[in-house]
């Protein structure tokens, strides 16, 4: 199966998820959708909203719910290898943590919902414009506040970045441009790191629990999210399927794995109608 566009390949992913119960990997998904795995695995989480292991193990432990919940559910042990798990132990923990039973109390009468009624996409609305020419950056390094996040506590991200202004300006401080650097973790878990900071020279002593990442030479993309006055966070949220399941794949441009970063211009006030963020997503020259 090859999707036939950037727009339909959700629908054909989902499909191929739902059609093949054995284990999924990330690399095989991909291939099915025509992409590369780095690339698919940030299109993917930013059109649903997690990552795709994650999604697929969703999938699997509400089927095997329903299964449970028929008229003649199998044995346990079938159930546990047929949702993709090495034992019945495995299946059981992870079932009794999604639904808050074991399999057999829930057998004996919980209920759930199919997959496809699951709420798993994000509606929200952002405007984002795109730059047509790449932007080529030097090599440069930022410094500040960071953390690893999942699609499921990314929420915490605005938290780090007063811990980075009680702090600024820095020793060797460049300019007044704020940055979030995001570097991926584990792709098939959906887990990154994000560092809230600014553009420091040299190699300068940091404050405590503070760190350093250099970006290498690199050729960008730039979607500008032109801002509201509402809150920065949810927009932030709607923008990045707009960028990463819809502007990037109609731009024909090839994801370079490397981190992407937001770019906050000196003076930034995320409360003011007209102000901008702008996405850097690094891509092949």
């Amino acid at each position: 199966m090859s999707a036939s566009g950037p727009n339909d390949f959700l629908a054909d992913v989902l499909a191929y998820i739902a059609a093949h119960r054995r284990p999924l990997t990330l690399a095989e998904l991909a291939t099915s959708a025509g992409y590369s795995p780095y690339y698919f695995s940030r299109l993917f989480t930013a059109r649903v909203g997690t990552s795709v292991i994650s999604y697929v193990r969703e999938c699997r432990l509400l089927d095997a719910a329903l299964r449970l919940a028929g008229d003649a559910p199998p044995p346990l042990i079938e159930l546990a290898f047929d949702s993709g798990f090495e034992s019945q132990e495995a299946f059981t923990r992870a079932f009794h943590r999604r639904f808050g039973a074991s399999p057999g109390r829930f057998r004996r009468g919980a209920a759930t919902r199919h997959p496809k009624e699951t709420n798993m996409t994000i509606t929200k609305t952002a405007r984002v414009e795109a730059q047509q020419e790449l932007v080529r950056r030097d090599a440069f390094s930022v410094a500040g506040v960071a953390a690893l996040f999942t699609q499921d506590n990314k929420s915490g991200i605005p938290g780090l970045w007063p811990r980075l202004f009680q702090k600024l300006p820095l020793k060797d401080q460049v300019g007044q441009v704020s940055y979030g650097v995001c570097s991926m973790i584990d792709r098939d878990e959906g887990s990154f790191k994000y560092l809230a900071g600014v553009e420091v020279k040299g190699e300068t002593p940091l404050p405590e629990g503070f760190e350093r990442v250099t970006l290498e030479p690199q050729s960008y993309a730039v979607y500008r999210i032109v801002l509201d006055g509402s809150d920065l966070h949810a927009q932030m949220q709607a923008a990045m399927p707009i960028i990463w399941g819809d502007m990037l794949p109609k731009s024909g441009r090839r994801l370079a794995p490397a981190p992407d970063f937001e770019f906050y211009p000196p003076g930034f006030s995320p409360n003011r109608e007209g102000a901008y963020v702008d996405i850097y997503v690094p891509v092949e020259a």
